[in-house]
């Protein structure tokens, strides 16, 4: 708003007196930080194509500090590409290039990221030259100056996304691997912060600012699947567990860049690697010991086909590093070795899991805070793994699990809830036995009654208490009646809260609605544990007018968390539901919008509840659904990754295909006239399902609607029958459905077409039809 400043700002720029243009430069780099966009814009008539060729006229100057200026407000602009910087992007990099063995730090920082920064968005330019750039990149990771190294570091980072980087990168391996596994280092610096020398620091409490704030992940429906387990599940994000660095740095950087180039080369990477790791991991200085083990954690996830022959010797090294005298090796151990669950898991289990086991549940107890973090991390990563492996030792985890309960400050008690949670979602029932049930509860109740309702401790623990609860089942009885009740009296003050902030923003203070949703989910998680038990507890509250409330709330993941509840709640009590049917069916109606996918799938799950509940008397509610179910079913772009909480993937179809079915199962006049519209989709989403209940009551309605309106199904009969052979074992009663529709079809058309119409099939779908069919 202030036109004469930036024409006066660049003339001062030409100022004789140095300190004139420094102070200029000053000004304008914080105004280019601050305003790229608008800078671009017409709005101010694009004072761009002005600054832009003034900024790279200083790339020249004799001062360290200007150059250095100039970079970085020329910088602001490329991830934008704004049109001034693409028209003179060639004398930019050419003046970069120029600028590359400058002997400022400040401006060899700059270059570095403004040639990451072209990497990504304009690496059409620096192809012609990518032999040079790597070179120079590869000199820059190793510049004394840390911050220098920092920026050139990330460089790698960036290739690794790119699809050249494997063609580009392969010849120059043999140089980067080295630079890399020597960044991750700790410097002295890092182990000054870290306290690298303090050994017992458990009874020292957590300052406040230790601990990062926590985000809920709202509860989400899935059904059980075949597919694998999606690849990386584990995400680069906990690359290492420096959090009292949590600043990015070096180390980090470097072990992240490894971990990528890890995943793009996979084994081809191990030759450069193998013959100094041996050097590092049995190194005598502890320091050079430590990145040995972050590196073979980092390349974990990329190499682990290539690992595989050396990890019958490597693993129980690495165990043995659990008991080393430094702390900052045993917590390194703990999480390189949580990398390697999986293939633990995979063996007999007396001969890497027992031991494993073991070690890290004495290092739970360490007397060192990051290697209890570590340690309960890394057992939370091998309790996923192992699921119900570990029966055989739960009075044995359950006894660590609780003696650390009186051990741990702040910020690792948030980490053992997360613990306990993973370990009751991993064994399930098998948690409820009077022995471990005693063992367990006390300790997480006497919390319960510690934690005030405005904590926000109280989150990981609703988290732990609601897999907890799932868990035990009615084993869950003599504790579920005061901790259903503060869930309903949490989520009534959120409510509360939320209308007062509505009507008077301007005394309240907008609610964390956080709350309500752990609180949604925990009774969730009660209701699907509880079962019919949960009946008498819904009976004496106001939980469906609040939910009501809750279901239209603006916030989605609210209404995730509520239609979840709704779903369990018909399941479990659905004489509580019904009363309510009439005013919440249009508001799960107007919620079948893909465009907030979990909520959309939560909503639709729980109409296929609610059916399966009506019956009958489904039929006024089907026209408000059934159009959006069909158009969702018929989406091709649904995402293929719809909603993991259990790390296995749905077909993101499959929830509204299993609703449709539902519908059709109870109002099949209703629906089966659209039946042609969805019966393909329908088809292919539910043939990589699990036979289950969920999957059996759809293929009724399927077969009910084929009943009615045969006509509807001809074309996609192929599909159908492919749907029909991925049963395993269906019920005899469905079995005798599907017997009478393929011989229906096949009658229908007449010997001579049935053939020429079978012969489309694939050998396998042959096989299984005429082996259960007879067709």
């Amino acid at each position: 708003m202030w036109p004469e400043l930036l024409p006066q700002l660049c003339n001062l720029l030409n100022s004789e007196d140095y300190n004139t243009c420094e102070g200029a430069f000053g000004a304008l780099q914080k105004i280019c930080e601050d305003s790229s966009e608008l800078l671009d814009s017409d709005a101010l008539n694009r004072p761009l194509n002005i600054m832009i060729p003034k900024f790279l006229q200083f790339f020249k100057h004799c001062s360290p500090k200007i150059r250095s200026h100039a970079i970085a407000c020329v910088n602001q602009f490329i991830m934008d590409r704004a049109q001034a910087l693409m028209d003179n992007i060639d004398t930019f990099i050419e003046h970069l290039f120029a600028l590359a063995v400058d002997d400022d730090p400040e401006v060899r920082k700059n270059v570095c990221r403004a040639l990451v920064m072209l990497l990504e968005v304009r690496i059409d330019r620096l192809i012609p030259h990518m032999h040079s750039i790597i070179q120079y990149m590869l000199q820059r990771t190793q510049d004394h100056d840390e911050n220098v190294a920092l920026e050139a570091c990330e460089f790698w980072l960036t290739l690794a996304e790119q699809p050249i980087c494997k063609e580009v990168l392969a010849s120059h391996l043999v140089q980067l691997i080295p630079i890399l596994v020597n960044g991750m280092k700790y410097s002295e610096i890092d182990i000054i912060l870290l306290k690298g020398d303090v050994e017992e620091d458990e009874a020292v409490p957590d300052s406040e600012q230790d601990i990062k704030p926590r985000f809920h992940k709202s509860r989400t429906v899935t059904l059980p699947h075949e597919a694998e387990r999606p690849d990386g599940s584990e995400d680069a994000e906990d690359d290492d567990d420096d959090d009292a660095l949590s600043d990015w740095n070096l180390r980090k950087c470097s072990a992240a860049a490894l971990d990528v180039l890890a995943n793009v080369f996979r084994e081809e990477l191990l030759p450069h690697l193998l013959p100094l790791l041996k050097g590092l991991l049995f190194h005598p200085e502890w320091v050079v010991k430590e990145s040995g083990i972050l590196v073979l954690g980092a390349i974990a996830e990329g190499c682990m086909q290539g690992m595989v022959p050396y990890l019958p010797e490597l693993i129980p090294h690495l165990i043995q590093c659990l008991a080393d005298k430094k702390a900052l090796v045993r917590s390194i151990a703990c999480w390189t070795l949580s990398r390697y669950a999986h293939w633990v898991v995979s063996q007999p289990p007396d001969m890497h899991l027992k031991p494993l086991m073991t070690e890290l549940l004495k290092r739970i107890l360490d007397g060192n805070k990051r290697v209890q973090e570590a340690a309960c991390s890394a057992f939370a990563t091998l309790e996923e793994e192992a699921c119900t492996e570990l029966v055989p030792y739960l009075s044995y985890i359950l006894d660590t699990l609780v003696f650390a309960f009186g051990k741990y400050q702040h910020k690792n008690l948030l980490i053992l809830y997360d613990a306990i949670g993973t370990l009751a979602d991993s064994v399930g029932h098998h948690l409820n036995q009077p022995e471990y049930i005693q063992k367990l509860m006390p300790p997480l109740i006497q919390k319960w009654n510690e934690l005030k309702d405005e904590d926000k401790d109280l989150f990981p623990l609703l988290e732990c208490l609601s897999s907890v609860a799932t868990a035990l089942q009615s084993g869950f009885l003599p504790y579920c009646e005061p901790v259903y009740q503060r869930c309903v009296t949490l989520v009534q003050k959120t409510l509360a809260q939320a209308m007062m902030y509505t009507q008077h923003p301007e005394q309240y203070e907008a609610p964390d609605k956080d709350f309500m949703i752990v609180a949604l989910d925990l009774l969730s998680g009660l209701a699907e544990g509880l079962g019919g038990h949960v009946e008498q507890l819904v009976a004496r509250s106001n939980i469906m007018t609040l939910l009501f409330q809750c279901m239209q709330d603006s916030m989605p993941e609210v209404r995730q968390s509520s239609f979840a509840l709704l779903g369990d709640l018909t399941k479990a009590c659905f004489i509580h539901v019904k009363p309510c049917i009439a005013e919440f069916m249009p508001i799960l109606g107007t919620n079948l919008n893909p465009e907030f996918i979990s909520v959309c799938n939560n909503a639709t799950w729980a109409i296929g509840e609610i059916c399966m509940q009506m019956g009958a008397e489904m039929q006024p509610y089907v026209q408000m659904v059934l159009n959006n179910l069909v158009e969702i079913i018929n989406r091709p772009n649904t995402p293929k990754t719809l909603l993991e909480n259990t790390g296995r993937l749905t077909s993101p179809s499959a929830i509204p295909a299993i609703t449709i079915g539902r519908l059709g199962y109870v109002c099949p006049q209703e629906v089966a006239p659209m039946l042609q519209q969805f019966i393909r989709p329908w088809c292919t989403s539910l043939r990589n399902i699990r036979d289950n209940e969920e999957k059996d009551s759809a293929f009724r309605g399927i077969c009910m609607m084929i009943g009615v309106n045969p006509g509807g199904v001809v074309q996609d009969f192929i599909f159908f029958c492919d749907a029909v052979a991925s049963w395993v074992s269906p019920k005899d009663d469905l079995r005798d459905m599907f017997y009478k529709i393929l011989h229906g079809f096949k009658d229908q058309v007449g010997e001579e077409n049935w053939q020429q119409f079978s012969e489309q099939f694939p050998p396998l779908l042959k096989e299984r039809l005429a082996a259960f069919y007879g067709v």
